[in-house]
């Protein structure tokens, strides 16, 4: 399992490096109800699903996923990670 949590965060990190992950992270719960969001950009819903099954988390059933395709009304230029 931890090697699978490291090729989920390494997928995540390349994502992010090409430009397509704009955040990743997960709740703070430490049980059952703990769950993790990633909001990115794709061209459509089945490049979304692709990028989403493509994680090795995912693929290998060790996360469940759901895709809630939005648009954005606003976006702040403010980094909270600076």
């Amino acid at each position: 399992m931890p090697q699978l949590i490291a090729a989920h965060f390494s997928y995540l990190q390349h994502l992010v490096t090409e430009g397509v992950v704009f955040s990743a992270g997960r709740t703070l719960e430490g049980d059952k109800n703990a769950f993790g969001i990633v909001i990115f950009q794709a061209v459509d819903e089945q490049q979304a699903c692709a990028i989403m099954n493509a994680d090795p988390a995912v693929s290998s059933q060790l996360m469940t996923a759901q895709l809630y395709p939005f648009k954005v009304a606003l976006w702040s230029d403010i980094n909270p990670l600076q």
